[in-house]
């Protein structure tokens, strides 16, 4: 347990710079999207043009948050420059070999200039003439070169200065295995990546075979969060929002418009939406707008001293505003992939069967957008809601997504809840809840030694009598991962198991004054 939650701890800070990248490519969207227009209208080029930074700049990060993962995993491992710097240089000689050796007969959106990496094949091993870019692997290549870089660097810390390369220093020659053992892994990835399309655009074939079935739906929509997590929702999304396999539409002046978003797109235009289109977008109108702000103010309610809810209202505010603006579905789902795996899980198959249900219902309502870059797109947000809610048309949609935004606001709000008060450790009930509340009141000092108890999704916070009483290296070995001494006492970090054992400690406080009182 101590192992998974140091790496959400480790892996905090990318996703915070996430949120703030999600927020400034919502922002940025909000000021220039023309689909808004009938909101608003903004005239100053200035606005227009700083909308435009914040747009590109939170793209680009979004885009490439894998390689910040990565510099996190390596510095905050060892807090060496070199190891950051061979990181980096294995990651690019990574992507440069699967752009090299990659079969060149995958799907498009298998492929991505990432970092801006391209060539133009002029010999004759591959097609001459044509482009090629890295194969898009998103987590795993963050996953793959982490794990050679830190073994790689740990291995020249001992290295002899007698050894064949003796005339090397040890930092370079890190960044040479590095580099090295990060090339055979691209190997391995662009000959391995083949059978992973392969599997994937199975999938898609079954799903689009009916599209009009909810399973078929729902299946998609678990996959969908799930690439996700790992940046490779592209393969899942191209294919339906852009491609055939989300549908066909002929126009009124004869043209074939292929993908759900881009039927929706050119029905708009032309006032002619007619229900055939946006069953791939719907859902997130319901998990942005209403499903994540039920979960983030459940998370806010669990924080259980007034003075640390007080110093965390903001954020809370300023996340339920992206998510309405933009979506923070890419960092939350991060957040709770790591810190509550199985509220992860819950969300994962409530996606699913928002997706089922949505199309067994018949409502629909799409996504108004030109831009093919599915990583960086915002489906599904407040402001494109209300562009809808003018149109006498699609009043009734509306409404219903309302009704069901709503239901699914307080299905979140509490399994949230519920996931941290029973379920957050010992699913099961085999006794490691108790074992682990006993632990913690014997690591300090005992049930008459804890004056007051206080918890949050992560942390336990104990006031105690007498503080010199406390035992971190069995609060360490019970799973915790960091204890600090603070204001309100003593925090320790449980990670989700938090307030379960502020639960169980309380639970004990009272058997014990009831027994003092019998005496």
């Amino acid at each position: 347990m101590r192992n998974w939650h140091s790496l959400y701890e480790i892996l905090e800070f990318p996703i915070g710079v996430l949120f703030l990248a999600v927020f400034l490519l919502g922002l940025g969207n909000a000021v220039t999207n023309p689909a808004f227009s009938s909101l608003y209208v903004i005239d100053s080029d200035f606005v227009l043009l700083l909308a435009q930074v914040f747009m590109k700049t939170g793209g680009v990060i979004i885009v490439n948050f894998p390689l910040l993962f990565l510099i996190r995993l390596v510095a905050r491992k060892n807090g060496s420059a070199c190891a950051i710097l061979s990181a980096v240089s294995g990651y690019i000689a990574f992507l440069v070999t699967t752009m090299y050796f990659a079969k060149d007969n995958l799907p498009g959106s298998a492929y991505s200039s990432i970092l801006g990496i391209s060539m133009m094949s002029t010999g004759n091993v591959m097609s001459k003439g044509t482009i090629h870019y890295p194969l898009q692997t998103g987590l795993i290549a963050t996953a793959i070169v982490t794990l050679i870089t830190l073994i790689c660097y740990a291995r020249t810390r001992t290295r002899s200065e007698y050894s064949f390369f003796g005339f090397m220093s040890k930092d370079v020659s890190s960044v040479g295995k590095t580099i090295f053992y990060s090339v055979l892994g691209g190997l391995f990835i662009a000959w391995g990546w083949t059978y992973v399309i392969k599997g994937i655009s199975s999938m898609i074939a079954f799903i689009s075979n009916d599209t009009t079935n909810p399973v078929n739906l729902a299946l998609y929509g678990i996959m969908e969060r799930i690439l996700t997590i790992f940046n490779l929702p592209t393969l899942l999304r191209s294919p339906f929002w852009y491609g055939t396999n989300g549908g066909t539409w002929i126009s009124m002046a004869g043209l074939n418009i292929a993908g759900d978003v881009n039927i929706w797109t050119t029905q708009f235009a032309n006032n002619m939406v007619n229900g055939i289109s946006g069953r791939f977008i719907t859902p997130y109108y319901i998990i942005n707008i209403f499903a994540i702000p039920g979960l983030l103010w459940a998370f806010y309610s669990l924080y259980t001293d007034k003075m640390e809810r007080r110093r965390i209202l903001m954020f809370y505010v300023i996340a339920t505003i992206m998510s309405l603006i933009s979506g923070t579905l890419l960092p939350i789902e991060l957040m709770l992939f790591f810190l509550c795996p199985l509220l992860f899980l819950f969300h994962v198959f409530s996606t699913g069967l928002l997706f089922g249900l949505l199309e067994a219902v018949g409502i629909y309502l799409g996504f108004n957008n030109q831009n093919a870059n599915t990583l960086t797109a915002l489906p599904g947000t407040l402001l494109e809601y209300l562009t809808y809610a003018q149109i006498h048309a699609m009043h009734e949609t509306v409404l219903r997504v309302l009704v069901v935004g709503v239901i699914f606001f307080f299905i979140y709000f509490f399994m949230t809840r519920l996931y941290f008060e029973h379920f957050a450790v010992d699913l099961f009930h085999t006794g490691g809840l108790n074992r682990l509340t006993l632990g913690t009141i014997e690591a300090v000092g005992g049930i008459e030694n804890i004056r007051m108890t206080h918890s949050s999704p992560r942390r336990l916070t104990l006031s105690l009598y007498d503080p010199s009483k406390i035992d971190v290296a069995k609060l360490k070995a019970l799973g915790s991962f960091r204890v600090m001494e603070t204001k309100a006492g003593f925090a320790i970090t449980y990670g989700a198991a938090s307030t379960m054992v502020r639960l169980g400690i309380n639970q004990k406080m009272r058997e014990n004054i009831r027994e003092l009182e019998a005496l």
